[in-house]
């Protein structure tokens, strides 16, 4: 299907209880808005609005859909709805808070609290490469899988975690935004759309194999966003590793540059056999909130050592 340009609601358009004031991102699947409540308090606004199925010009409100294409819009509008009401029921400070979801326009809106900050992408490229510190990857993403934690024990998976969908607010604090998983469900079953993963971030299954689907799979896109953290860009991505792998080793690349057991981390996490990755995020948690153990113990061995030898040259 053609890609089409869809044009966003105008600034000061009324969209139920909100007033829309711009546009914060414009994508293939959705359009983001900042708006304002009846209280005058700042939300966002993100709009079901497929560019391959629907097109809206300048001057509608209403989206154009083809008669071929409106069945697969309106499964996937049901999908976003059925998300945006899952994720509402999620209250933790490491996801997106969900406050409103609502049909319009013949599409779907879904409501959201407005946070501050910037997304872990723009912190990247703030940053020449390499020049990401050890200590805020694993702040960052320790307190990120809290929030993981939360988003797979209610039976759901984000399917698009990459930077740009990690949110730091101005205290640091990281926040997952944007799950893709309305958008995965259009490409299963008979109603399918051009693939609406992320490259270098979606695992192999993403691509095929969409039954393999798993806890493990949001892992691997944790492991290519510490990946891109250190190389300022994504990983070779998946299906063309199946191909002829050309992945070289984190623990090769940046060996003496960051802890061993960090570069241990994202391997492990972008092993392509789903089986070989971390099982549950709690499992990949813990090897994160463990970083000091290891140098921890080898001076404590070294200490005793020392004190052995101390003792048998004064005799004690």
């Amino acid at each position: 299907m053609p890609q089409q340009a869809n044009q966003p609601l105008p600034d000061g358009y009324q969209l139920e209880g909100y007033r829309i004031s711009s546009v914060l991102s414009c994508g293939g699947f959705s359009i983001v808005y900042l708006a304002y409540d009846d209280n005058d308090h700042p939300v966002a606004i993100k709009e079901y609005l497929p560019s391959q199925l629907a097109l809206r010009k300048e001057g509608d409100a209403l989206p154009s859909i083809a008669d071929e294409n409106l069945a697969t819009f309106r499964y996937g509008m049901k999908c976003f709805f059925e998300e945006g009401r899952s994720l509402a029921g999620l209250s933790h400070p490491n996801v997106v808070r969900v406050l409103n979801f609502f049909r319009a326009n013949e599409t779907v809106y879904m409501v959201m609290r407005y946070e501050r900050g910037r997304t872990l992408q723009e912190h990247i490229q703030a940053r020449r490469r390499g020049a990401v510190k050890e200590s805020f990857i694993r702040h960052v993403f320790s307190l990120l899988l809290n929030g993981l934690r939360e988003v797979h024990s209610n039976k759901l998976l984000h399917l698009d975690i990459k930077p740009a969908n990690i949110y730091i607010r101005n205290d640091g604090t990281p926040l997952l935004i944007d799950f893709g998983a309305a958008r995965q469900t259009l490409t299963q079953g008979g109603l399918r759309l051009n693939p609406m993963y992320t490259p270098g971030f979606a695992p192999p299954e993403q691509y095929k194999n969409r039954d393999l689907l798993g806890p493990w799979s949001d892992c691997y896109a944790i492991g290519a966003s510490i990946f891109a953290c250190l190389a300022g860009m994504a990983p070779q991505p998946a299906d063309q590793r199946l191909e002829k792998d050309r992945y070289v080793s984190a623990t090769k690349v940046w060996n003496g540059k960051y802890s061993r057991q960090l570069l241990e981390t994202i391997d492990w996490c972008l092993a392509l056999d789903h089986m070989k990755r971390p099982q549950s995020v709690f499992a990949l948690q813990k090897v994160l909130l463990r970083e000091k153990e290891p140098e921890v113990h080898r001076k404590s061995s070294l200490a005793q050592s020392v004190r052995r030898v101390w003792l048998k040259v004064s005799g004690r």
